[in-house]
């Protein structure tokens, strides 16, 4: 089984994904200021435009990850874009029947979400096809501003590029962290040659 260690740096609390897309604003600002022409019933208005005014903030609540929202600008495009195009088929229809509007939002949304978590797990799963220390470029969710995280891939092909990554490891940690200590003796020479991925694991997860 493929492990990896992946070390984030920004920890702050995000609020949504798709609001830092360049597109966003003049999108949403479209829907909302035409969300009153797509509906028989006037209850469904209101409930509409709440669901529109919320929607960056709702998205981060239904995200429920365990690693911050931090995504690649490729995978950014590619989720809004699919968003964009199911509203503007959404929005080209005429006045729809009570109730059929803001449960075809629900649907975008739910939809939206998915391949939100999705694209954020696909790029740290990426990580296990590296050896060593790897670093892709992403954008923070929680202020829209360029960011990068930092994984540890365990996909080595040799001793010798094991012991390579796991002393990249280590003066990786010495630089942001400050943690290194004798302590740390299950990850330093001579002991590499001879160390296993659970050995490895084990010992990260120890300090």
């Amino acid at each position: 089984m493929a492990l990896l260690l992946c070390l984030s740096l920004t920890v702050a609390l995000a609020r949504g994904c798709l609001h830092c897309h360049s597109n966003f604003s003049d999108k949403f600002n479209f829907y909302r200021d035409h969300v009153n022409l797509k509906s028989w019933w006037v209850g469904d208005i209101p409930v509409s435009g709440s669901l529109l005014t919320d929607w960056s903030q709702d998205t981060m609540n239904e995200l429920h990850l365990a690693i911050p929202a931090e995504i690649t600008r490729e995978k950014l495009d590619q989720v809004a874009n699919a968003v964009y195009q199911k509203m503007d088929v959404l929005y080209q229809g005429k006045m729809y029947f009570p109730g059929y509007f803001p449960n075809e939002l629900r649907n975008i949304f739910r939809e939206q979400v998915r391949l939100i978590q999705n694209a954020i797990i696909e790029s740290r799963i990426d990580c296990q096809r590296h050896c060593g220390i790897f670093q892709y470029q992403t954008i923070s969710c929680s202020n829209c501003t360029d960011s990068h995280v930092v994984c540890f891939g365990y996909n080595c092909e040799s001793s010798a590029q094991w012991e390579m990554a796991v002393q990249g490891l280590l003066r990786y940690i010495n630089i942001w962290h400050n943690l290194v200590s004798p302590s740390f003796t299950c990850l330093e020479p001579p002991n590499l040659a001879n160390l296993t991925l659970e050995d490895a694991s084990e010992c990260l997860m120890q300090h």
